[in-house]
């Protein structure tokens, strides 16, 4: 085996991504062989967890089975038992009007997971529109039942994801390799959770947040039988 190769091996899981990991294990909690709309598919990286699926994206690429918007989806009122999107909601010109059409596919009684970015960099430049607070996803989704909604991290967890992205989406000092550093520096930095006791939602009182900042949010919805608003 090359120098380079070796080298490659050992550093996969210095340098596996910090929201991989959490959504990976998000996904696997919520694996279902329900008939599931994939939106924002891509190359269907999550299909082993939803073998029942039909993939969608506003381009062509491996995983996905029809091209379309979701904003204005081709499909018939409740036609699927889940609505999978993963890291969509940002990359949505009009949300809203795409989360009601989330909602229209959907069965009632059935299910939307979705994962969506709070604090992270560009990615996906320049159809990266928007990040979301867990108060305004519950707006955005106040016609569904939220059975769940988490954070992906904590706050210095978030501190570890952005380090890390300095790697991913950055050369230092001229160069990519010499991003091994960040990862480094991230993985060192997701130890001292600990350092944190109380977090407040606003440096001026004391109302306490749990936690202040994260990478992102994962959400479980429920679409109940009724149309209320």
């Amino acid at each position: 085996m090359s120098r380079g190769g070796l080298l490659g091996r050992l550093s996969r899981p210095l340098t596996t991504k910090i929201t991989r990991v959490h959504l990976e294990r998000f996904l696997q909690g919520h694996a279902t062989p329900k008939r599931t709309l994939d939106l924002g598919a891509s190359i269907g990286s999550y299909a082993a967890y939803f073998p029942n699926r039909v993939g969608v994206d506003i381009e062509r690429a491996a995983g996905v089975d029809i091209v379309a918007d979701a904003h204005a989806l081709s499909f018939r009122d409740g036609s699927f038992e889940v609505v999978l999107a993963t890291e969509v909601l940002e990359h949505l010109q009009e949300p809203q009007k795409a989360v009601d059409e989330m909602f229209r596919v959907l069965r009632p009684g059935g299910t939307l997971l979705l994962t969506t970015r709070f604090l992270f960099p560009l990615h996906d430049a320049p159809h990266d529109y928007y990040r979301y607070t867990r108060y305004g996803l519950r707006y955005l989704f106040r016609r569904f039942e939220i059975v769940d909604l988490t954070e992906e991290t904590d706050a210095i967890g978030t501190l570890a994801v952005l380090v890390q992205r300095l790697a991913i989406q950055a050369d230092t000092l001229g160069s990519r390799r010499l991003g091994l550093l960040w990862h480094v520096v991230a993985r060192c930095i997701r130890h001292a959770s600990f350092l944190i006791t109380r977090e407040y939602g606003d440096g001026r009182d004391r109302r306490t947040v749990q936690p202040m900042m994260t990478s992102g949010y994962y959400l479980v919805c429920r679409r109940s039988g009724g149309e209320h608003q």
